[in-house]
């Protein structure tokens, strides 16, 4: 752990952010030591008490290159891209024990974590070896990624599950069970050296984000959303960054002929012209140290003799903070997506608020394992995934919009607010605070006046 703070506070990179500010990037070389120091303090710390959750003591992960299960990935040292050849991993917590064994059949160790456990001159046959593995052990419960709920735990592919059942004695088919409850809370739970970091990969995301909505990029009446949005990949690329999905400008104005605040989100908005008096929304994510963030926000353009964002819109925006304040307040460990979902919307409509709530968590994906609550076509229960518990030391994009008419425009105006967020098991923290203004273009100055 100590290693992993000191680690933390140097770096041979820096981004050198809009406004005069400086955040830190580890080289790759630094994160290739950071994530193999969180993987070994995951697998000591959370994994043993979640095998006890899901009441499985033996977790078997293959993989096969380039066909790779998603929970593989996390298991796999920082300088593996993918799985080689075919890769088995085997964890398994005996009775009484404290701690997971963890072993590779594979050709060679995986990582620091992964002992090899086969010798190919001994027995050529890998299926073989994983066999008599696991009848070594005897386990009471032997968890595969096999999952209706969840994409992320269902990486099993039927070729490498019947071939399973092919080498495995008949006897051990009985104790053959889905891992999704497990896979998914190894993906979801983040530790303290994790959950500290995570704070300020948000606030790399939302300076960039602030960069992006300015008049460093933007100049009124000649930038075009699209150009926006192109600036925001290449800038993540410039920063030594990835992306897990391509970013999102578009605006809303105040011309009540102009629709955009009823665009269905399954249609991508068409470039326009940024204008004086738009409204600016963007949706944008970064992935860095196998983390991924997924923000949402606004900007005001001012019009000529404008140095302020309207009243009128700084009231909408308090609709929206509202809004995500009742969402946070029913986030109570135990409770699932759906519970949370539908007691938020009795207060919402209690007080008269128009709009939809669609979370989701956020970790080694970016539309991660965990409870849903909500989705943006559907504002009922989502079978399965919104069944799911909410569990703390866990991240979420507190994501939503509320609908709120405007007088001055003559027209509903959607203010789409998404921002990360942990859960504790008792209370709901921004990473790196939340939007509750709009962000002006340009930016406001206490020292020039009209």
């Amino acid at each position: 752990m100590k290693k992993i703070l000191i680690l933390l506070g140097i770096s041979v990179f820096c981004i050198q952010i809009s406004f005069g500010q400086q955040l830190h990037v580890l080289s790759q070389r630094e994160q290739a030591v950071v994530i193999d120091q969180w993987l070994d303090e995951r697998i000591k710390t959370i994994l043993p008490e979640l095998m006890d959750r899901a009441g499985i003591d033996m977790w078997v992960i293959i993989s096969r290159e380039y066909n790779e299960d998603p929970v593989i990935k996390t298991f796999l040292p920082a300088t593996w891209h993918a799985a080689r050849r075919r890769t088995m991993l085997v964890l398994y917590k005996a009775p009484g024990s404290n701690e997971v064994e963890t072993l590779a059949v594979a050709r060679y160790d995986v990582g620091k974590a992964f002992k090899k456990a086969w010798d190919p001159d001994a027995q050529p046959d890998q299926w073989k070896r994983l066999s008599d593995l696991i009848v070594e052990r005897k386990p009471n419960k032997i968890g595969l990624n096999i999952a209706k709920d969840y994409g992320h735990a269902d990486g099993l592919n039927v070729t490498e599950y019947n071939t399973l059942l092919e080498y495995l004695p008949k006897n051990f088919h009985s104790k053959i069970t889905s891992a999704q409850n497990l896979a998914v809370g190894w993906l979801e739970t983040r530790t303290p050296s994790e959950m500290a970091t995570y704070r300020h990969i948000q606030a790399i995301a939302n300076h960039i984000i602030a960069e992006g909505l300015s008049e460093n990029v933007i100049t009124a009446g000649v930038t075009t959303t699209d150009d926006v949005v192109w600036w925001y990949r290449e800038r993540i690329k410039a920063l030594k960054l990835d992306t897990w999905f391509h970013p999102s400008v578009d605006l809303q104005r105040p011309d009540p002929d102009s629709q955009e605040q009823l665009r269905s989100f399954a249609v991508k908005a068409e470039s326009q012209v940024i204008m004086p008096g738009d409204i600016l929304h963007m949706d944008f994510g970064i992935t860095y140290m196998r983390l991924n963030t997924d923000t949402q926000q606004l900007a005001y353009v001012l019009k000529p003799g404008e140095d302020d964002v309207p009243q009128y819109l700084k009231d909408a925006m308090k609709v929206g903070n509202r809004l995500q304040d009742i969402l946070t307040s029913q986030f109570v460990e135990g409770r699932t997506g759906n519970q949370i979902l539908r007691e938020s919307r009795k207060i919402m409509e209690s007080e008269g608020i128009r709009g939809s709530i669609y979370s989701h968590p956020l970790g080694t994906h970016g539309h991660a394992a965990g409870p849903t609550i909500g989705m943006w076509d559907n504002q009922g229960d989502t079978e399965g995934a919104g069944d799911y518990p909410l569990y703390p030391n866990t991240v979420y994009a507190i994501e939503l919009n509320a609908v709120v008419f405007v007088k001055e425009w003559n027209k509903d105006v959607r203010i789409m607010l998404e921002e990360g967020a942990s859960f504790d098991g008792e209370k709901v923290t921004y990473l790196n605070g939340r939007l509750v203004e709009f962000m002006t273009i340009p930016r406001k100055s206490d020292f020039l006046k009209n």
